[in-house]
């Protein structure tokens, strides 16, 4: 691979690279988060310290939902997911039309797309998106070697099911760290929040020892970024999606729900040092856009944290965050965080923080918990004080919790303390619910948001709606296309479809692309005619695709109908 000064010489694209490291269910729990995030020193990740310290290090970077469909929609569209009808957890949505998934403006762009290998965007993902999606997508497979790329690579191994694995398969899942790297469950750093238990105590030495080796994994693609030769025209980004996969983490409106790592390498453009001002995930959309000289879409409700030289700009003066369904758990709560304080708001105050739910219902700490409140209730029931927990692990799976919570989170960092109520805070109350009002005022979509009343709108009377089919102009050797559909993507291609690939249950509910076989090109201006059928159909997210209409070489049209064309 020829260095920099080759290629610059021999004219080669000289806009930045961007490679996207993101990792499920982590706090700032990394050794460069030391002093930052409390228990931050526990996990063993040399690699993650090494990208820190050669770059930017956001101490306060949030997701905007604190699971991971609703927030990755927030980070790959640059929009809130409560504007956008995104915040259910899991939907397939019909978003606004100017609404483009962010890997698509590069591709248009000129840049080569992959991603390896997860989507789970909250719609299904068009082929137009990525020139490959799949567990071999690596920006070493673009044809052009100084093609610049856009490559996003996704690890699955801290995600909260791998710390629940039985012990044969846990050793598999982190292979890669040695007896001596192991984390001991006895300096586990516990919140006041979980039980000192075995089953705790485990569960968070596992969860360090599954980010030691995530840790690995990412030292890897830094080490090939190295041995391309590309470090120094790359931006490298490495983020979590939210929060940890344990109680009253994962799931919750809190630190541990909501913030996350957040890691910004772009060698002589970024300062490194830690950067402490508030950042959404999803500032990441039009900050790349920016940063790699693409026009930012004025829809986008994040703001560019860094301009197009790479310096810092103003800072958001708030951060906000929402969830609503999350599976069958049935809620709606909004929060705004300032520097220092966080306030939530709970639509129904009447309902648990922790409802039951069948997927994490199974996992040992919600066990746990729940068997621990259990044993309280019978020793109520003979006649003592529950003994069992205390008041901040109790509070996890209360029955109900007040309308609005406030907390210093300067004084108090765990949430342990509701200011919601003391004369002392009002001004801080009435600040930031003067915050979230604004907010709530400019969001399109009325906040509890009816699921139902969304899903009637995209898919009327549970029809799904048919984006139009291309319309094809031909002058010359020269096929022109354009869609009816407002928001509609076109594609084209001249490989003939093969056999439909048949999809895990894991990749259709996250809305992983179909796979025909065939590499579908982004439509960005006329298509030359050549030797072989050209192939176009065009696809609206949350909407169905169009039929395929076909140019033969000699200028003539045909249109396949859709069930004879795999979507």
């Amino acid at each position: 691979m020829p260095d920099r000064h080759a290629r610059v010489a021999a004219g080669a694209d000289e806009r930045p690279n961007v490679l996207w490291i993101s990792t499920h269910d982590i706090n700032p729990d990394l050794g460069a988060y030391r002093g930052v995030w409390p228990g931050a020193q526990y996990a063993d990740t040399p690699h993650l310290d090494g990208l820190a310290a050669e770059g930017a290090l956001y101490e306060h970077a949030f997701a905007s939902a604190p699971v991971c469909a609703p927030s990755r929609s927030a980070i790959l569209t640059g929009c809130h997911p409560t504007a956008i009808g995104t915040i259910h957890m899991r939907t397939k949505a019909a978003t606004p039309p100017e609404v483009r998934l962010l890997p698509e403006y590069f591709r248009e762009a000129g840049y080569y797309t992959t991603n390896n290998v997860f989507t789970d965007f909250q719609v299904q993902t068009p082929p137009t998106v990525f020139d490959e999606c799949s567990t071999g997508a690596h920006w070493r497979n673009r044809p052009d070697p100084d093609q610049p790329f856009f490559a996003m690579f996704h690890s699955s191994i801290t995600h909260e099911s791998r710390l629940y694995l039985d012990e044969e398969d846990f050793a598999t899942a982190t292979a890669d760290v040695s007896p001596e790297r192991r984390h001991d469950p006895a300096l586990a750093p516990l919140p006041p929040y979980h039980p000192d238990t075995e089953v705790f105590r485990t569960t968070w030495a596992r969860y360090a020892d599954l980010i030691t080796q995530m840790d690995s994994w990412a030292g890897e693609l830094l080490h090939q970024l190295d041995e391309d030769g590309l470090a120094d025209d790359t931006i490298v980004v490495f983020w979590s999606d939210h929060g940890a996969g344990m109680p009253r983490a994962k799931r919750w409106l809190r630190e541990a729900g909501l913030r996350v790592p957040l890691m910004l390498r772009w060698p002589g453009r970024v300062e490194p040092g830690r950067r402490p001002e508030l950042v959404h995930l999803l500032d990441l959309a039009p900050t790349m856009l920016q940063a790699c000289g693409i026009a930012v879409p004025d829809h986008m409700h994040g703001r560019p944290i860094r301009d197009a030289a790479g310096g810092p700009l103003a800072p958001n003066e708030h951060v906000f965050g929402a969830r609503s369904r999350i599976d069958e758990q049935e809620d709606d709560s909004l929060t705004v965080r300032d520097q220092r304080f966080r306030y939530v708001r709970h639509a129904h105050p009447d309902r648990s923080p922790m409802q039951h739910s069948e997927y994490p219902d199974r996992f040992a700490t919600w066990r746990e918990l729940r068997a621990l409140a259990f044993a309280d209730a019978q020793a109520i029931a003979g006649g003592v004080a529950g003994r069992v927990l205390d008041a901040p692990q109790r509070s996890v799976l209360a029955a109900g919790r007040p309308a609005e919570e406030l907390f210093d989170l300067e004084a108090d960092p765990y949430e342990v303390d509701d200011l919601a109520g003391a004369p002392t805070f009002s001004g801080e109350l009435d600040r930031l619910r003067g915050a979230l009002d604004a907010w709530l005022a400019v969001q399109p979509l009325p906040w509890p948001i009816s699921e139902a009343e969304l899903l009637e709108a995209w898919r009327p009377g549970g029809t799904q709606q048919r984006t139009a089919d291309p319309e094809l102009s031909i002058g010359g050797r020269d096929a022109t296309a354009a869609c009816a559909t407002p928001g509609a993507s076109i594609g084209w291609t001249t490989d003939e479809p093969g056999p439909l690939r048949e999809r895990s249950e894991v990749e259709i509910v996250t809305g992983a692309p179909e796979d025909d076989g065939r590499h579908w090109n982004l439509y960005t201006g006329p298509v030359r005619l050549g030797d072989r059928a050209v192939r176009f159909r065009a696809w609206r997210l949350g909407f169905e695709p169009s039929d395929e209409v076909i140019v033969l070489p000699d200028g003539t049209a045909a249109t396949l109908r859709a069930e004879a064309a795999p979507s």
